[in-house]
């Protein structure tokens, strides 16, 4: 890379036309101490200046903007203060490949203040032994973007639920009955918001971690089943925050977890559109229904009303709105359906399940 000034480069071809600075300012139509600042290095050239010595001197507006990047560029090379500069920029760079850090640091996931700091944040939260390796997670996750790989957002999302799951992990020993027990329990269990409250609690017993992550901006993700450790996790972000919803999320991880379909070695991405579904999907969803309907699904009039609705729901001894949601998945109820008027939110119990809500 040429590293002679553009000045001296223009001095030269003064020099050899005879010229002097004062002859090249008449014939530029400049005054003097323009060009007396681009030989002396004061100014650089632009366009409009290239164009004009390249005019006068038979050369391309191109040949002297590019002779003065040469030289910019090479010094910049041997400036020490840029150089360190330019390495944290590729450092920033490298961090931005592995997750949405901006994203993170608002949400309170990260925060170092220093990039050394961040970056030794950003390994742990990722399980990464380096910077350079490729973040690797077991995860079964519900998503909505049919098709596609799983991306930043959602890979983000997944490693936050694994962190806040070793923080705090279960009580007591996985016990793969025990949680068969209280998956076809639940149901019956929970019926309000307020039976949310407990169901970290319950999980822990049987050694399954629940962990509540909002949802990442745009990630169309509604929960993942992994494992951390000797124990199953299911996390939970709330997408929608009707009752109904989030609960099945739940089911349909814990029928992941149950069926093997997610362990220390195999994961797992699926989506939400039932018109695609997996083999693991589909069974992951039939395990769900049949917690709630444990004796069949119960026979539907022609037209549902809201009594029939409480009548049923009461019968089968679980909240309305989770009849109303497996209605609509069945396809009896559109989802415009003006029964879920009023349908009981999850989103105020969600951020107790943690210590620090985020």
């Amino acid at each position: 890379m040429d590293q002679t000034p553009i000045g001296q480069i223009l001095e030269d071809e003064l020099a050899e036309r005879g010229w002097s600075q004062a002859d090249f300012a008449v014939v530029l139509g400049r005054p003097a101490q323009f060009v007396s600042e681009i030989v002396t290095g004061k100014k650089e050239i632009t366009r409009e200046s290239a164009a004009q010595i390249g005019a006068a001197l038979g050369h391309s507006p191109q040949f002297w903007l590019n002779l003065q990047d040469q030289y910019l560029l090479a010094m910049q090379e041997r400036d020490a203060k840029a150089q360190a500069k330019l390495g944290d920029v590729r450092r920033r760079a490298r961090l931005n490949r592995l997750g949405p850090i901006q994203i993170l640091q608002r949400r309170g996931f990260l925060t170092g203040k220093t990039l050394d700091d961040l970056e030794r944040e950003v390994q742990e939260l990722y399980e990464l032994d380096s910077l350079d390796d490729t973040p690797r997670c077991e995860i079964a996750a519900k998503r909505a973007n049919q098709g596609e790989d799983i991306t930043l957002l959602q890979r983000a999302w997944v490693f936050c639920v694994r962190r806040e799951a070793r923080r705090r992990p279960p009580v007591n020993e996985y016990s793969r009955s025990g949680l068969d027990k209280l998956a076809a329990d639940l149901p019956r269990r929970v019926r309000t918001p307020e039976d949310f409250a407990d169901l970290p609690g319950r999980l822990s017993n049987v050694g399954v971690r629940l962990v509540y992550v909002e949802a990442l901006p745009s990630a169309k993700i509604d929960g993942c089943a992994t494992w951390v450790g000797k124990h199953p996790v299911v996390g939970l972000s709330g997408r929608g925050k009707r009752l109904d919803k989030v609960f099945f999320a739940l089911l349909h991880e814990l029928a992941h977890i149950l069926h093997g379909h997610v362990d220390k070695d195999r994961a797992i991405v699926e989506d939400l559109d039932d018109k695609d579904e997996s083999d693991q999907e589909v069974e992951a969803n039939m395990s769900g229904r049949n917690w709630i309907f444990p004796n069949g699904y119960p026979p539907v009039p022609t037209r549902i009303i809201g009594p029939w609705v409480e009548k049923k729901a009461a019968e089968l001894g679980i909240a309305s709105i989770v009849l109303i949601g497996q209605l609509q998945k069945s396809g009896w109820l559109d989802w415009r359906t003006t029964l879920v008027k009023g349908a009981p939110s999850v989103a105020d119990i969600l951020p107790t399940w943690n210590q620090v809500r985020r």
